[in-house]
């Protein structure tokens, strides 16, 4: 009964946040943490089918910028991260750890305005709607939502530089949703079958059998492909193992089923030209955990060799929503711990 009234407000609270985007920041940022020891509210269950969960944070800040973190990728330190902001900003810092290696808070953030290739920064959303954010020898490569596109930055240098280049994107814009285009963009292993190919996966732009277009941009596997796509369940951000494999983040956020998110494993053979990709669901989490609009992932061997997935959120600039940065383990699977999706 209070389904409307909810719709509401929730809109109203994000169309002033899109009304009003917020001021440039000038240097660090001060960034307050709440730790967050279980992941299933009221339990200290750690284990959910292949991974474990080894804490969070829960992120606030008085510089009005820090939020809307849409993707996160981190150097090979495993502690530096470069992050986009939906709002056409860079984010950059640092992991900072308790005496037991579990997060305890972010230092040394810095939020910096993007530049495309013309060097203008700041144009709004609809053409600086950062989505994705791979890392690549010595670029930065971004997916744009809305003014469609993948632009190159140099690294080091990306927070002052315009643009150097623009990959093309192997479909016609007109048959992307304008909200809805590529916010998943990984580089796949360099002796992995794609020999460091760049793959791309729309949020939910769809061809005619219901299947999310998705790209490989380069590579000797270049070409396009699709996604299997399932009910309210969006691609958000994505990243591959060592193996190949692609661990896919997705996003439910409707208010008729409340907030929910997913991880997929994709297998590495599934990823080709032509094929559609689909894989089995290593974790499921809906408002009973500690889960907001989870729209980040990144993978990371930690120095013990095991693989760690960090997934974040964004909050929309919203006063119903969290900054979180949740941390799991990926065990060895064993029986029944990847379930099948079917249509």
């Amino acid at each position: 009964m209070f389904r409307k009234p909810f719709a509401s407000l929730i809109s109203i609270v994000l169309a002033l946040a899109a009304a009003m985007p917020p001021a440039l920041a000038d240097g660090d940022v001060e960034v307050r943490s709440r730790v967050i020891t279980d992941f299933k509210i009221g339990s200290d269950q750690t284990r959910f089918g292949p991974l474990e969960f080894l804490g969070g944070l829960e992120m606030v800040s008085p510089q009005r910028l820090f939020g809307s973190l849409s993707s996160i990728r981190f150097r090979s330190d495993k502690t530096d991260f470069v992050g986009v902001l939906d709002t056409g900003h860079w984010m950059t810092g640092r992991l900072e750890r308790d005496p037991q290696g579990r997060l305890s808070g972010l230092a040394d953030v810095a939020i910096t305005p993007m530049k495309n290739r013309a060097g203008r920064s700041f144009e709004g959303k609809g053409h600086m709607d950062a989505e994705g954010i791979t890392l690549h020898g010595d670029q930065i490569l971004v997916s744009f939502e809305q003014d469609h596109r993948v632009d190159v930055y140099p690294d080091p240098g990306f927070e002052t530089s315009p643009a150097i280049d623009t990959i093309p994107i192997p479909f016609p814009k007109r048959s992307l949703r304008g909200n809805r285009g590529f916010e998943t963009i990984a580089i796949a292993p360099v002796d992995s079958a794609l020999k460091g190919g760049t793959l791309i996966v729309a949020e939910r732009s769809l061809d005619i059998d219901g299947n999310a277009y998705a790209a490989i941009l380069d590579g000797p596997l270049k070409g396009r492909l699709s996604l299997a796509h399932y009910g309210d369940f969006d691609a958000t951000d994505g990243a591959f193992l060592p193996n190949g494999d692609l661990l896919l983040l997705e996003r439910r956020f409707n208010v008729a089923e409340g907030i929910g998110m997913r991880i997929r494993r994709i297998k590495a053979a599934d990823i080709r030209p032509g094929a559609v990709m689909d894989g089995g669901i290593l974790l499921q989490a809906d408002f009973s955990y500690q889960i907001d609009n989870m729209e980040g992932l990144d993978v990371f061997a930690a120095e013990d060799g095991t693989t760690h997935v960090v997934i974040v959120s964004d909050d929309n600039h919203s006063i119903l929503q969290r900054n979180l940065m949740l941390e799991f383990r990926l065990v060895e699977s064993r029986a029944g711990d990847t379930a099948r999706l079917q249509k």
